[in-house]
């Protein structure tokens, strides 16, 4: 009798069921401890699981272009509960999930990096630097001072421009204190975050290929994102050298 071997299937690339982004819109609607508290199980199953799919996924594919970005999933993952502290907005849920992924040493800072968040509307996927410290926002713009002719190339890559939109810029009226009025790469010093995003329909994320579709636009923004790194690394390099008396 002939023995019939058989291969098991492989497993399915992960995604999110329609029933993650109804939990999302019922969240906006009722967006307190008395409708989640009794729902967290469903929360765990529908979002907070298969993000955590999705973003170890992703990961895996990044050591190819982002090694530098990779680490845990539950690390790069956000918290569904709102930091309410300092907001008038005392609602306690965010009503998306996000990750980020931050480059290696700029865990507790902002640097550079990719996001990904889905939501009951949108699927958001951005990569740059969005909210710098004072010490890297400084280092960004002097190094914009002598390099940004390349940085506009990488901004102005025809694959770019279709796939991503810039960050808007939160740009000053006025020079930087200590930077020159009519340098030319004056509109690039005067924003305070620079990145690009790209918004996708809510119903990407029900999409098996939802983690290769995010890969592939976190690929094309690697050299933006490792350029943006560049002058922050430098300036972490310098404070390790002072801390330890070796300048």
């Amino acid at each position: 009798m002939a023995i019939v071997k058989t291969t098991a299937p492989a497993p399915a690339d992960p995604c999110f069921r329609s029933e993650a982004l109804k939990f999302l819109r019922n969240l906006a609607r009722h967006n307190d401890r008395e409708w989640f508290t009794p729902r967290k199980a469903e929360f765990e199953e529908l979002l907070r699981q298969p993000m955590l799919s999705v973003v170890r996924k992703i990961t895996d594919a990044m050591l190819d272009f982002a090694p530098d970005h990779i680490r845990p999933a539950e690390k790069s993952l956000f918290r569904i509960y709102r930091d309410t502290r300092f907001s008038n907005d005392k609602r306690p849920y965010k009503t998306h999930m996000a990750a980020w992924w931050t480059h290696t040493g700029l865990d507790k800072t902002s640097g550079a990096g990719y996001y990904f968040h889905v939501s009951a509307k949108e699927v958001i996927i951005a990569a740059g630097s969005y909210m710098p410290e004072k010490e890297q926002l400084a280092a960004i713009r002097h190094w914009l001072l002598d390099h940004h002719a390349e940085f506009r190339k990488l901004l102005g890559r025809p694959a770019i421009k279709k796939a991503f939109t810039e960050f808007e810029g939160n740009t000053l009226s006025r020079p930087p204190k200590g930077f020159p009025g009519d340098h030319p790469a004056l509109d690039l010093v005067k924003c305070r975050q620079w990145g690009l995003s790209a918004t996708l329909p809510a119903e990407a994320a029900l999409d098996p290929r939802l983690a290769a579709t995010v890969t592939r636009y976190f690929r094309l923004a690697a050299p933006l994102v490792d350029a943006l790194n560049t002058p922050i690394a430098a300036t972490l390099k310098t404070k390790k050298k002072v801390l330890f008396g070796l300048h």
